[in-house]
């Protein structure tokens, strides 16, 4: 038979040991173990046999007393090892017996500790007494009682524990008569607990599940003692499954937080905190829904085909992007769900929520360069493609509604297949900005077209300012009814229409004021008046005989080329 070695979790002077519990888990594959197991704590008068008990029962390898030295303290703080060939997975642990001599008749400081770990670590706790003390006022085994009742009033919402008396050395007395006997004065020490008024409406069985079992006296009758214990051990076989020992336990936290469970719950009694069960099932719960997230983030970054979507989305569009991210994405927050299902609902939501957080933090610079490609490429073929239709002869507002439409068909495709599933994101930005973009295409072809017209005015037109508010009004009019018309393409709000139609109308509005201007310029007018001279002049010539007089007078060409300039 293979026997389990033990491992000191707490010293006599009540220091934890972090780094020999995680190499008791790391050797034991305890942590694998998820819900399937149990933990099973002894506590009782020193010397009364609880190791040797622990051993013959859960085949350990627990530090026994030996008789020849007499009786002296043995287990000294607590002690854990792993039960052997039982299912499910279960931990025995062995504390240090009470009232020692060794510490002395005032310290029970540390035998309260112990008890409130017992009590809030373990799933059964057997309390190994004689079965003599039974029905006495002055038993060894009251005060021990008395410790386990009052320790109950420093567990705030308690887990519902089973309570084992293992009844040792038992002779002829009838055990229905002791179990009797038994819980008459467990009932007795319960209702004269040091703070009744915390517990005196809740009834012992809401906070236990008494079981009792009795053993004959392992020196005189050794092997009708083993039968009798190996009976004890079925009664471990199978304990967590209904109608087991605790069949009806609730709100079980996987193996796993076991060593941070255990740490913070010796650290709150050592620092004589009233123990609260929850708030530690929520600090644990926290502390390791934030390890799994950090882990499952992690991987997500470093994930390979992640790199490469990542990498390839520089360089273009990648087709199927959303749809593959997504999917490693949900790869990692299923992994996170499944490991963390057994923790407190509201910690493993709100950690949920940050992984995808700060996951969708890592795809977001990615998600944004894919769109600003599709938005690019979306500008550049919208261009080329008006500039298509209209070369090839298509009416204005029509190849805008063509063009536009088929544009903006092929973003909004290309956006859906960006798409991140588990993100609220949506490409609202990138479609108003290429709209903007293509609209200010548009009105920059109206623009050339009004300053085209403008541009063609005569210069020596007789009323200037006449043809200026012509062309202002025939020109500026079409434009704005056939820009308006084409917008109906985009489905946009006036606010977003009418800056537009404004450029358009300031645009022609400065090309009139600057017109005038152009033709006011004193050497655009000097040029214009020795033109208009020369043509009078020509006039002239062509009228007169040129051969009758070469009398020409000069005073009234130039009235007449002043006036006609002016004019």
């Amino acid at each position: 038979m293979k026997m389990e070695q033990g491992m000191q979790l707490i010293d006599g002077n009540g220091k934890f040991n972090v780094d020999g519990l995680k190499d008791f888990m790391t050797a034991t594959e305890f942590a694998q173990s998820g819900l399937s197991y149990a933990i099973v704590a002894i506590i009782g008068s020193q010397s009364s046999g609880k190791s040797t008990l622990m051993n013959q029962t859960f085949h350990t390898n627990f530090e026994e007393m030996n008789a020849y030295n007499g009786r002296s303290q043995t287990t000294k703080g607590i002690w854990i090892a792993k039960c052997t060939d039982i299912d499910p997975f279960t931990i025995a642990m062995d504390f240090e017996g009470t009232d020692s001599a060794q510490r002395g008749e005032d310290d029970t400081v540390f035998e309260k500790q112990s008890t409130l770990f017992a009590l809030a670590i373990a799933d059964v706790v057997l309390i190994n007494m004689w079965y003599k003390d039974i029905g006495l006022e002055n038993a060894a085994s009251r005060p021990l009682l008395k410790t386990v009742f009052q320790v109950m009033t420093r567990l705030f919402k308690p887990r519902k524990k089973a309570l084992l008396f293992v009844l040792r050395d038992h002779s002829k007395t009838p055990l229905e008569y002791l179990k009797t006997a038994l819980l008459e004065d467990i009932e007795k020490i319960w209702a004269a607990v040091a703070e009744p008024e915390t517990l005196c409406s809740a009834p012992l069985k809401e906070f236990f599940n008494v079981e009792i079992a009795a053993l004959p006296h392992y020196e005189f009758q050794e092997e009708k003692f083993k039968e009798q214990v190996a009976q004890l051990r079925q009664r471990f076989v199978h304990s967590i499954c209904p109608g087991g020992l605790v069949g009806d336990r609730q709100e079980v936290e996987p193996a796993s937080v076991f060593p941070l469970r255990a740490e913070e719950i010796w650290k709150i009694i050592k620092d004589n905190k009233d123990l609260d069960l929850p708030a530690v099932k929520v600090m644990v719960a926290t502390v390791r829904c934030e390890e799994i997230a950090d882990e499952k983030l992690k991987c997500f970054a470093y994930d390979e085909d992640w790199l490469k979507m990542k990498e390839a989305v520089q360089d273009g569009p990648v087709s199927g992007f959303g749809g593959a991210v997504s999917s490693i994405l949900e790869t990692y927050l299923s992994e996170y769900d499944r490991e963390v299902v057994y923790f407190d609902q509201e910690v493993q939501t709100a950690k949920r929520r940050l992984l995808l957080s700060n996951a969708l933090m890592v795809v977001r610079d990615a998600y944004d360069t894919m769109l600003m490609h599709l938005y690019s490429n979306t500008v550049n073929r919208f261009k080329t493609s008006l500039e298509q239709s209209l070369n090839e002869g298509q009416e204005y507002v029509a190849a805008i509604h063509l063009c536009s439409r088929s544009c903006m068909l092929k973003f909004d495709q290309g956006c859906e297949d960006a798409a991140i599933q588990q993100s609220e994101w949506n490409a609202s930005k990138f479609r108003e900005k290429l709209i903007c973009d293509m609209l200010s295409e548009m009105v920059a072809s109206y623009e050339k077209q009004i300053t085209h017209a403008f541009t063609k005015l005569e210069a020596g037109e007789r009323d200037t300012r006449a043809s200026i508010r012509d062309v202002f009004e025939c020109n500026t009019k079409e434009a704005i009814s056939e820009f308006s018309d084409a917008d109906v393409s985009f489905v946009l709000r006036s606010s977003a229409i009418d800056p537009k139609l404004q450029h358009m109308r300031e645009h022609a509005n400065n090309l009139a004021k600057m017109k005038p201007r152009e033709a006011a310029d004193a050497g655009r007018v000097l040029m214009r008046m020795k033109d208009r001279f020369s043509q009078v002049l020509r006039h002239y010539e062509n009228s007169m005989s040129w051969y009758r007089t070469r009398e020409i007078n000069l005073d009234e060409i130039e009235r007449n080329a002043l006036s006609e300039n002016c004019s």
